[in-house]
């Protein structure tokens, strides 16, 4: 396979220095194909590795196709000395495969950079932000789905497309994918042709100040199914440990620009909410096919976003972009007029402002296309105001990272909460019906498998730690679940 084992993955890149492209998720295994993608750095510069998707031969590692969204009907890999197309929309999430239709589902992001557009290509337009399926065998285009134009914000889709069986009112059912975004929004996208099966609407949206910017003058809403966490916000939602701390953050809403969900980024200070650290994001959603449900986890966080012409000099800005696991400070954007300052909306005491739930689980009926239940998950108990552990059990929902997974036997099990448990909940009430304490925290997906020597059915975390916690661990961990009587 490959040399000796391997397949050199910067191949055809470019200049690919190691903080600027790396894998995030594993590799997809379609058919006799192994497809794999990359993530290339946020908001560092310009010229960037570009988003190419490959496909290996499984037994041989010889590169079959390669899908290049800055030139995506040349499948060849590149001449010596030539690269593919820089700083294009690249998949940093896990992708799906349907054997029968021999597709690809891949869950696209953003062009370099992420907040600035104005030198995008129309086929960054094309791809940003979309969902798009490829042939298995040859990686030639099928469809493709956008669900942000000329994105500003950082709402490229991070999680795993899912693949359902969507209930149609007459009984039938249609194969779809189904996707989360960060945006809040759920799309039903049928799996043949990508079109909506629930409806989109097409909202106005204003612009901001930033000379050149390519602004889409309307932004997609996927009104046909709920949208999660996506409260407009108001003076009156600031919420504070104390009355000072309420009202300091009142103070900087005020201050703040906000025009909803698509506020553009401009130089004086704007909100996004939720945020690119918000929505539905890394670790996907999970389904129950027998009652038609899809279960969603969120996290509600706000972002504070100012655009800094470079020329002012008014920000520090590193050379090596976003801190590693935060997408948080100051950066130079270099190679465009700017800098970026965006950082979390939180209270002097470092709590959000808005009032909580900060991440709620939520059950999406698919045959009424509505919330079933919602629930926030997550205690203080691991955190609190300066990062010093209340150990107070208060369940007020706290940010969520890592997904869900339904069993056939009726629990939805969790884990990626900023408290240190993995628990299992109703499926079909929401009630929480079991935690057990975990070393450190988690922002993975549980996993299940039935032993074939015991027969017993087993759920199995990885525990390295919860997104805003600083305790760190490397432990996996199985439960055994109850037999059934």
């Amino acid at each position: 396979f490959g040399n000796n084992g391997q397949v050199d993955l910067k191949a055809g890149l470019g200049a690919a220095p190691d903080p600027f492209y790396q894998l995030t998720s594993p590799p997809l295994v379609a058919g006799t194909t192994v497809v794999v993608g990359g993530r290339v750095a946020d908001n560092v510069q310009t010229d960037m590795p570009g988003g190419v998707v490959r496909g290996f031969d499984v037994v041989t590692g010889a590169q079959r196709w390669a899908f290049d969204p800055g030139n995506p009907h040349d499948r060849q890999a590149p001449a010596a000395g030539s690269s593919y197309v820089r700083s294009t929309p690249n998949v940093w999430a896990p992708m799906s495969y349907d054997a029968a239709m021999n597709t690809v589902f891949l869950p696209l992001g953003g062009p370099s950079t992420d907040l600035y557009g104005a030198e995008r290509t129309a086929l960054d337009h094309r791809y940003g932000a979309s969902v798009l399926a490829l042939d298995a065998t040859t990686g030639a285009e099928k469809w493709v789905y956008q669900t942000v134009h000329n994105d500003l914000w950082d709402f490229d889709l991070p999680m795993q497309p899912s693949l359902i069986d969507f209930p149609n009112p007459d009984g039938s059912h249609t194969p779809a994918v189904v996707i989360g975004t960060k945006a809040g929004q759920i799309y039903v996208l049928d799996r043949a042709t990508g079109k909506p099966l629930t409806e989109v609407r097409e909202v106005p949206v204003k612009g901001s100040d930033i000379a050149h910017e390519q602004y889409a003058p309307t932004q997609p809403l996927s009104v046909g199914m709920p949208q999660i966490g996506t409260k407009h916000l108001t003076e009156s939602d600031m919420w504070g440990a104390t009355a000072i701390d309420q009202m300091l953050c009142r103070i900087a809403f005020k201050q703040m620009r906000y025009e909803g969900l698509y506020t553009a980024p401009g130089t004086d200070v704007s909100l996004s909410f939720p945020g690119s650290l918000g929505g539905m994001n890394w670790g996907g959603l999970s389904t129950d096919p027998v009652h038609d449900v899809v279960f969603a986890n969120d996290m509600r966080l706000g972002l504070w976003v100012q655009m800094i012409p470079a020329d002012t000099r008014k920000a520090e800005a590193a050379g090596g972009g976003e801190a590693v696991n935060t997408g948080m400070g100051a950066v130079p954007l270099k190679g465009t007029p700017y800098a970026v300052n965006k950082n979390r909306f939180l209270s002097a005491l470092g709590i959000p402002c808005q009032a909580p739930p900060y991440g709620t689980l939520s059950a999406i009926d698919l045959k009424t296309r509505s919330i079933a239940w919602q629930v926030p998950v997550g205690t203080v108990q691991d955190t609190g105001p300066f990062g010093i552990k209340m150990h107070l059990p208060i369940p007020i929902g706290m940010p969520t990272l890592g997904g869900t997974l339904s069993t056939q036997g009726g629990l939805v099990f969790i884990a990626g909460t900023q408290d240190y448990y993995l628990r299992a909940f109703d499926s079909a009430t929401g009630k929480e019906l079991w935690k057990g304490r975990l070393p450190v925290g988690s922002q993975g997906g549980p996993m299940t498998y039935v032993s074939h020597k015991t027969g017993k059915q087993y759920v199995v975390i990885s525990a390295g730690g919860a997104r805003q916690s600083p305790d760190r661990g490397d432990d996996v961990i199985a439960y055994s679940l109850p037999d059934a009587h």
